[in-house]
């Protein structure tokens, strides 16, 4: 399905599932006070420069920006799994705070973040094989 959608479209998926994940962490934290874990912070900083940086990409259309953002994904993937996985093993606490034990159904705040980091991935994946065939 992803192979269909134009380029600019893909761009603007992942510009809008980058604004969204921001969103939600700041409504998380400054709206209802859940106070962020380091890892949290960490993904933080991989997620919210993809909101301009795709943005910037959609307007310009430059679909080489994945080179860029796959990066991005790959590190907050790695660190939102990882803070999923102590969630599980250590009976849904997070060593670093308290955001892995609170729960918006019908997942985690780690969760979130790991389907927002995938989610872009995919969608910058699909630009890299048409970049690859081209």
């Amino acid at each position: 399905m992803l192979a269909r959608l134009s380029s600019r479209t893909l761009l603007a998926l992942g510009a809008l599932v980058a604004t969204v994940a921001t969103a939600g962490s700041l409504t998380y934290s400054l709206v209802l006070g859940f106070v962020p874990c380091e890892f949290c912070w960490y993904q933080r900083i991989l997620m919210y420069p993809l909101v301009g940086v795709l943005a910037y990409a959609w307007y310009t259309e430059d679909t080489g920006i994945y080179r860029l953002v796959l990066p991005f994904c790959a590190g907050g993937v790695a660190f939102a799994a990882y803070q999923s996985y102590l969630q599980v093993v250590a009976g849904n606490t997070c060593t670093f705070g308290g955001c892995a034990t609170i729960y918006v159904r019908p997942v985690t705040i780690p969760n979130q973040s790991f389907v927002a980091f995938v989610l872009i991935g995919a969608l910058m994946g699909v630009l890299a094989v048409r970049a690859y065939r081209a």
